[in-house]
């Protein structure tokens, strides 16, 4: 096992349309995608389209979205350690303007404990805090043995207080900092006090504030992606996720603004592309998406005392 990612799994329905009907109403979408979802689920992909494949402790039901969920897993060699439900949870993803309307259909009552895993060769551990008995059992034991543990806190679950004691690099979404009543900056002195090494919060087009391994805070500016190009926002979060971790084990000499910066160009790529699938990319998809997109130069202006002093 190179690594081990921990989460729900959906199937992803995403479609293009200008508006979703109601009563009697029908319309036809100008383009839809089916594909896998989840956050460490997608990440999870995302790290081993890039070179790295790791294992993969999520909810499967034995349905044919559950057998469908499997294939998908087999075409980039991922080891599915099912968790079982009694059915498939679905994500209907409706992008618009740079947003998207999620409708979810779960199904997280899991039906057997946590199963014991071999974690010999294990590098890294990702968790979206879903399964919180599993998440917060691998992260225990992955800190006592010195493996690196990542935490996407996309929300406030029951555990993420006590879940983050054992995380090394904890990036979180604006809407924990929202359902937590803190500022991105309060966030980042939070995430210092339970004893992360890196944090951070992603802010979609305006960029990550973050703090290094010395506890320098600063922002990294996202690429400056044309309106006009961007399809689908929905996992591409899930994807910075995924590669950030992918170069970490890659390329664990360098500096965490390196891999950041990295899993940036991954991000926005995702973007560009209708589905999580489609939105992976390949070592290629990156250096390519360096070369052509510059950097956001003008950050939100509560941010800009952060960039002045930037990493």
């Amino acid at each position: 096992m190179q690594a081990l990612f921990v989460g729900q799994t959906y199937i992803d329905v995403t479609f293009l349309a200008d508006e979703i009907p109601t009563g009697d109403d029908k319309t036809v979408a100008r383009d839809y995608a089916i594909s896998f979802g989840g956050n460490a689920v997608t990440a999870a992909f995302a790290c081993a389209k890039l070179g790295i494949v790791p294992d993969l402790l999520t909810s499967i039901a034995d349905d044919w979205l559950g057998r469908m969920f499997i294939d998908m897993a087999a075409k980039y060699g991922i080891s599915v350690h099912h968790r079982k439900v009694a059915e498939s949870s679905l994500s209907f993803i409706m992008p618009r303007g740079g947003k998207r309307a999620i409708v979810r259909c779960r199904d997280d009552h899991y039906l057997h404990p946590v199963p014991p895993l071999n974690l010999a060769g294990c590098r890294g551990l990702h968790l979206d805090g879903h399964q919180t008995d599993a998440a917060m059992h691998y992260a225990r034991t992955c800190r006592e043995a010195g493996i690196l543990t990542s935490l996407d806190g996309g929300g406030l679950r029951e555990n993420t207080h006590e879940l983050l004691e054992f995380i090394d690099v904890a990036i979180v979404a604006e809407r924990l900092c929202e359902q937590m009543n803190l500022t991105p900056s309060e966030m980042l002195g939070y995430l210092k006090s339970r004893g992360c090494k890196i944090g951070g919060v992603t802010l979609g087009e305006r960029g990550l504030v973050w703090y290094d391994e010395t506890g320098t805070e600063g922002v990294l500016p996202a690429l400056a992606v044309p309106p006009e190009a961007v399809v689908d926002t929905n996992g591409a979060g899930d994807i910075f996720h995924g590669a950030y971790v992918y170069s970490a084990m890659a390329r664990p000499e360098l500096p965490w603004r390196e891999h950041f910066i990295f899993a940036r160009a991954a991000s926005a790529y995702a973007i560009q592309h209708l589905g999580n699938e489609a939105s992976l990319p390949t070592l290629a998809d990156i250096k390519h998406t360096q070369e052509t997109f510059p950097e956001n130069t003008r950050p939100a202006p509560e941010l800009r005392v952060l960039h002045q002093k930037r990493i």
